[in-house]
């Protein structure tokens, strides 16, 4: 069963008994699937470091059962009047009261279709998608200053899908239309997150816009979304509504669960309360913030615009990272995570250096499939006081890692609050850099084919939507050929276009280029 578990994960037929985990491909990311699929599956409580002492499956299989500090099974549950909101969402939600509707917290996605599209059956696919998944039919309702979901029923749930004509335009044109529509501000109390706009470019060509707010999903939530959305337009065009399973649990069964899960605040023997101890601990004393050099001095208040230069590294430069990472027992994530640090510390001249970086927050595999906002922000600092060398480095970015892996239910959001770092309108608190290696995987074959299906080819297209959270953010993932072959290292690296200029930037590619 063990075993199985493993070739799942990675994607294989079989997997031998003393086959690594990572030498067959494994990394931190699908490292926390197998962890939660064996735990889920198993009725374990292994946490991600046991997968890093003991990568094979004669070596785990003697762990499962040893760890009784295991979450509970997530499952649907009888609702309450009022539905609370999550951790995540509560500070979102918070935000957006602050500061007012903005499409900062926009989630966009691009969908080039071409061939024979039937239009109807695309808009009633939309709307079966809308009713499938609850997150994104909810709005957020304060009627007593406390802030609560509030599910519309499927057919109340506006979501636009206006079609425009864009026969006769330019591409130019087009680009512009598609942003301005990315840029919409949702009233979160009033509409519901989610808004769609079907551009005809020619008689077999049409642009596919859809635009969630960040409080009803996460980058992860893309493909079961086209997912979802291709089996009902296929169910739709042949004149039936989509034969789908039900989801076996909603977004605020999820909400309910980690209220459940997690404890209370003020009980210092709950899991959140120990998590967050941890994080006070490794994170005293951390400076307000990176000193980052800038091409413009920071404004009073940041306007979170931004904008994004793309990034390539060689196919060698992929191949010595791996043999690096498998010199230290680490992962190349782990190898480039270092690498960042080190060049932050040249940039900021500060031997104490921390890093965000995403985790999926998909805890339980019951939440796979579901659209919603589940990803957490993890804090990786990083001590480079007497120059370490690159073993001792690799050695504590791994250590650091694995324990906030392990620490990972601590919201960020709450770690905020409970650290209380000076305020400011000008940064992000915490961490103003962040590392997302293989964070959003984007529409993937079967999710474009499930929706590409008969006459219809369809291609994701990139949307810029201006938008920047972080001072810095590098999005960064592996490449391989058809073969299996390293194609190279490549992303993008998204910034506050209020601090810095495009050559800034590639000043600071460069730097890393090198370290």
């Amino acid at each position: 069963i063990l075993a199985g578990i493993y070739a799942q994960v990675l994607g294989l037929d079989r997997v031998g008994a003393d086959d690594s985990f990572f030498d067959l491909g494994g990394n931190s990311l699908s490292a926390m699937r197998l962890v939660a699929a064996i735990n889920t599956g198993l009725a374990a409580g292994l946490s991600v470091r046991a997968v890093f002492e003991a990568p094979t499956v004669a070596q785990l299989a003697p762990r499962i059962g040893g760890d009784t500090g295991r979450l509970e099974p997530l499952a649907a549950v009888e609702r309450p009047a009022v539905v609370p909101l999550s951790f995540a969402q509560q500070r979102l939600w918070f935000i957006d009261q602050l500061h007012g509707p903005s499409p900062v917290y926009n989630i966009a996605v691009g969908l080039r279709l071409c061939g024979r599209l039937d239009v109807d059956a695309l808009a009633t696919a939309l709307a079966d998608v809308v009713g499938r998944h609850e997150s994104l039919r909810t709005l957020f309702l304060a009627p007593k200053g406390i802030p609560q979901q509030v599910i519309v029923p499927v057919e109340q749930a506006e979501f636009g899908c206006d079609v425009v004509d864009a026969t006769a335009w330019p591409v130019s044109r087009l680009q512009q239309a598609i942003e301005e529509t990315t840029r919409h501000s949702f009233d979160l109390a009033v509409e519901i997150p989610l808004r769609t706009r079907l551009f005809a470019v020619s008689g077999d060509e049409h642009v596919l816009v859809v635009v969630v707010h960040h409080i009803a999903a996460d980058g992860w939530s893309i493909v079961p979304f086209v997912r979802d959305l291709g089996v009902a337009y296929a169910s739709r065009c042949a004149g039936q509504a989509p034969d789908w399973a039900p989801l076996a649990v909603q977004y605020a069964d999820y909400t309910l669960w980690q209220r459940a899960q997690l404890g209370d605040l003020d009980d210092k023997n709950s899991r959140i309360a120990t998590q967050l101890a941890y994080w006070e601990d490794a994170l005293a004393g951390m400076p307000e913030r990176l000193q980052l050099p800038t091409d413009r001095p920071y404004p009073a208040v940041a306007d979170y615009r931004g904008a994004r230069v793309a990034v390539e590294w060689s196919a060698e430069l992929q191949q010595q990272v791996a043999r690096v990472a498998r010199e230290n027992n680490a992962t190349s994530f782990m190898v480039v995570q270092a690498a960042l640090a080190v060049l932050l510390a040249k940039l900021t001249a500060s031997s104490d250096v921390a890093i965000g970086f995403p985790i999926a927050g998909r805890r339980d595999p019951a939440l796979d499939e579901l659209v919603g906002f589940f990803v957490n922000t993890l804090v990786l600092r990083v001590d480079l006081t007497g120059d370490p060398t690159v073993a001792e480095l690799l050695a504590q970015v791994r250590q650091r890692s694995l324990a906030a892996y392990e620490h990972q239910d601590a919201p960020f959001e709450v770690l905020v609050e409970r650290l209380n770092p000076a305020r400011s309108l000008a940064h992000h608190p915490l961490v103003q850099v962040m590392l997302a290696w293989q964070n959003l995987p984007g529409i993937t074959g079967d999710a474009a084919a499930t929706l590409g299906s008969g006459d219809l080819h369809v291609t994701q297209i990139p949307i810029e939507t201006h938008t920047a959270r972080m001072d810095l953010t590098f999005f960064l993932a592996e490449r391989w050929s058809e073969d299996g072959e390293p194609a190279g290292i490549g992303g993008i690296v998204e910034f506050r276009t209020d601090v810095f200029g495009v050559g800034g930037v590639g000043d600071v590619y460069y730097t890393h280029n090198r370290a």
